[in-house]
Order: structure tokens, then C-alpha cells, then sequence
């Protein structure tokens, strides 16, 4: 009776146990996945960036030189920050002009026509990244759309290079780029908006700008912010269009890191790769107030 009683409370654990791990059973290919390429890569860019590169080695000796060596060089120091702005205005006007859309095509264009025009926005999405981003050159380019058209319409005798490698040219290939990404979270905002409560705003003496800023804004903002999010993050990291049309004068920190890995310096690398994850993370961090689980759901 005693030895039956005392192995009572442990069989009732061990089936609270079976049950637990029955529950949570689910998970273990997402943490299996999420380990092997995610923690486990990070952890090994984590210990990268505080060793050192001796005579294009490594060398396993714990140092905070890469981090103070990046930011003791000019050109690196500037590149971040031209990074930085050349993200801000990106996403800016890339929101910029998916707010309109948005509002336009949840407003005032009919239910059976708004699927068709969504699917013309996702359409890039059917062809390759390369291949838009090196149909600007086509454009952009001194034998390109717009230099023929110039000089077909008399202004310019001769092809310009002004369109092409330099930062302009890699903010409107951006906003190109990642416009659908800001227009689509938008729209999945603003489409449950109550326009009532617009209408509401005019007839009492509101102007239409008046009425979307103070009334239709200020409900969305949690899609603005997530909208804002997924169109600054990726650009932020953006390597292949600079590259591609930026050239030398549109270099950001995503070809300073590739420059850094094909240089055999892992080391230098993995720390400017750090430093971006943690720009990303504060970022996220500012914003997590105004992503609640429920905002974040009804959007």
C-alpha cells in the first residue's frame, strides 16, 4: 500500500509530462528548423565577429577590434549612414505613394475590380529579382528608354549618365522594388476602415486631408507602422541593387559586408552584419507599443 500510494503522485507527473510534451510535439520541426538555420549560423556569425583575421586567418582570440576598426574608418562609417538615409527615403516614398493607392482602391473602386488590380501589383513578384532590377538598366541606361526619349524630343543632343550609378537611381529602383510590400499591408488596413466615420468628420465642417489625418490615420497607424516596417527592413539590407544600378557611387552596407566575406575577412564581416541586425532589432523594439498581438492580427 505505502510503495502504491508513493508511486501515485510521480505516474500522475509523468503523464502531466506525456501530456506537455504531446501538446508542444507540434513545435519541434519549427525549433529543429529554427535551430539548425537560424540560431545556430547567428551564434557562429555572434563568435566571428569578436575573433580575429591574422594573414587572412582566423584566429579564435576574443577581441572587440572588429567593431572599433569599423567605425575608426571613414568610408565604412559614411557608407552606414548613406544606408541609413537611402532606406528612409526609400520607404518614405514608397509609402508615400501606396497610402494614395490604398485609399483610392478600397474607397472608390468597386469590390469585383479590386482582386484584379491587387494581382497587378504582386505581378513583379512572378518574375525574377534580377530580371527587374536589370530592366532599369534598359531604362536608365545611356542607350536606354528614357535617354531615346530625350533626345527624341530635342532636349538632349547626346545619351546622359546621369540616371544611372548613383544613389537616386538606387532609391527609385527601391521603391520600385518594394512598393507592393507597403501597398498591399495598407490596403489590408485601410479596407476595414468605417468610412462613415469620415463622412462624419466632413459634415461636421472637417476638410477632406483634415478628416484622413485626425480620424482614418490614427486608426491604421498600426498598418502604417507594419507597412513601414516591411518595406525599411528589407531595404535595409539591400546589396544587389546598388550594386546593379548604384554602382560605385550607390554603395551600401550590404556590398561592404559581401566586399568584407570575399575578402577572406570573416571576422570584419560578421561584425558589420551584427551591427545591422542590432539597428534592426532597436528598431523593432521602438515600434513593439504600437504592434499589439491584436493589431497586428487585424491587419
Amino acid at each position: 500500500m505505502t510503495v502504491t500510494a508513493a508511486a501515485a503522485p510521480q505516474r500522475r507527473r509523468r503523464i502531466r509530462l506525456g501530456h506537455a510534451l504531446s501538446e508542444y510535439s507540434g513545435f519541434a520541426p519549427a525549433v529543429v528548423l529554427l535551430g539548425l538555420f537560424f540560431l545556430v549560423p547567428l551564434g557562429i556569425i555572434v563568435c566571428y565577429s569578436f575573433w580575429e583575421t591574422i594573414d587572412y586567418s582566423t584566429v579564435h582570440h576574443w577581441t572587440t577590434g572588429n567593431y572599433s576598426y569599423f567605425f575608426s574608418v571613414g568610408a565604412y562609417v559614411s557608407t552606414m549612414w548613406a544606408t541609413v538615409w537611402v532606406s528612409v527615403v526609400a520607404t518614405a516614398l514608397a509609402i508615400a505613394l501606396a497610402f494614395p493607392f490604398a485609399y483610392w482602391l478600397s474607397r472608390y473602386v468597386p469590390k469585383r475590380l479590386r482582386t484584379p488590380l491587387l494581382v497587378l501589383v504582386i505581378v513583379p513578384f512572378w518574375s525574377s529579382y534580377l530580371l527587374r532590377v536589370y530592366s532599369w538598366l534598359t531604362i536608365l541606361g545611356e542607350h536606354g528608354v528614357l535617354n531615346r526619349f530625350l533626345q527624341w524630343t530635342g532636349i538632349t543632343n547626346h545619351p546622359l549618365g546621369l540616371f544611372l550609378y548613383d544613389r537616386p537611381a538606387v532609391i527609385l529602383v527601391l521603391v520600385y522594388l518594394y512598393f507592393p510590400f507597403g501597398a498591399l499591408t495598407l490596403y489590408s488596413s485601410i479596407e476595414r476602415f468605417d468610412w462613415n466615420q469620415l463622412r462624419a468628420a466632413m459634415d461636421l465642417g472637417a476638410s477632406p486631408l483634415t478628416a484622413i489625418f485626425r480620424i482614418l490615420v490614427p486608426q491604421i497607424r498600426p498598418g502604417i507602422i507594419t507597412a513601414v516596417i516591411f518595406v525599411f527592413i528589407p531595404v535595409l539590407g539591400e546589396y544587389l541593387t546598388p550594386q546593379i544600378v548604384g554602382g560605385t557611387g550607390g554603395v551600401m552596407i550590404g556590398n561592404l559586408i559581401v566586399n568584407f566575406f570575399q575578402s577572406a575577412e570573416y571576422t570584419r564581416g560578421a561584425a558589420a552584419s551584427l551591427l545591422i541586425a542590432a539597428f534592426i532589432v532597436l528598431l523593432l523594439a521602438v515600434f513593439r507599443k504600437s504592434l499589439s498581438s491584436r493589431d497586428a492580427y487585424g491587419i
